[in-house]
């Protein structure tokens, strides 16, 4: 046989596992559904499921696989990552490219500056990419009630997460009182209109006590993540640090790892240390490695993340 022909062949029962296991799945998750058939054709799969008395329960297409050994967008983990741009000398047209960016990898979220979420919250209308924006950045110096106004209109300029930075300085002489305010603030605010929180710790400044403190305040403040860094710091994410933060919140938060995340291999340590979201500039880049002929996952590995 022809190269060609091989690879059309591998791709071929490649694709007839992932619907088996698709299949499987669903079966499991549905117990009212007896069967379902599969039809795909040129990777665009049509799924049909029926009770035992021949009547559809349930119908819909999906894309299951494609290129051969390729994953030509890995959504997975692209779905992990909060496309950043938070220089100060950002232009609009730098960010509006940052939002097609997004768009065309499906990216969770833009993370961007306050003066740019108006524009963001238009140019992702009508998409599920989120619009993130930072509060109290980078420092976390400025006052509860600054955090608080500060996140108000950002939720009416279009933001639907919010990244605050903790009072740093408050944390180290242990004002417990005072950084939990700082949280509960921006946390009462988001949650009126549904919007996800992210506290950033700035691990890079604290000790390992204080950082098990910081993220015990968020979780008691009704955070939704806690997250390593801004990125202005003397350092960013680190696989201890986000190890440390998954063990202290357990699974009902999440972590964010950003600063420094650069590379594919990068992206996957994080989230191999119980990241469930990554911040970076570098996103296109770690997705298009993600892309560059690797050999076709698991589905338990595909889902892993």
């Amino acid at each position: 046989m022809e190269r060609k022909e091989i690879e059309k062949l591998v791709e071929t029962i490649t694709r007839e596992v992932l619907i088996a296991i698709e299949e499987q799945e669903y079966l499991k998750k549905h117990p009212e559904v007896d069967y379902c058939s599969i039809e795909c054709v040129d990777g665009l799969c049509v799924k049909t499921c029926f009770n035992a008395m021949g009547d559809v329960v349930s119908a819909g297409a999906e894309r299951i696989a494609s290129t051969l050994g390729v994953i030509p967008d890995d959504k997975n983990l692209a779905k992990y990552i909060d496309h950043t741009l938070l220089k100060p000398d950002a232009t609009p047209d730098q960010i509006a490219q940052l939002c097609y960016e997004a768009k065309k990898y499906s990216f969770a979220s833009v993370c961007v500056n306050p003066t740019h979420v108006q524009l963001c919250a238009e140019l992702l209308k009508d998409t599920p990419v989120q619009v993130c924006t930072v509060i109290g950045f980078p420092l976390g110096a400025s006052s509860p009630e600054v955090k608080a106004y500060e996140t108000g209109v950002a939720l009416d300029n279009g933001a639907t997460e919010i990244d605050m930075v903790i009072n740093i300085g408050a944390l180290k002489a242990k004002d417990i009182e005072l950084v939990a305010r700082d949280i509960r603030g921006v946390v009462q605010k988001s949650k009126e209109r549904k919007a996800i929180v992210k506290v950033i710790i700035e691990a890079a400044l604290l000790n390992d006590e204080e950082k098990k403190l910081a993220c015990m305040i968020s979780k008691e403040a009704g955070a939704d993540f806690v997250k390593t860094s801004t990125g202005f710091a003397s350092g960013g994410a680190t696989v201890e640090d986000v190890a440390l933060m998954r063990h202290v919140v357990g699974p009902e938060l999440g972590v964010k790892a950003a600063g420094g995340i650069r590379t594919l291999e990068d992206a996957e340590n994080m989230i191999k240390a119980g990241a469930t979201r990554i911040g970076a500039s570098a996103g296109v880049k770690i997705i298009q490695s993600a892309t560059q002929a690797i050999p076709m996952p698991s589905e338990a590995a595909v889902k892993g993340y």
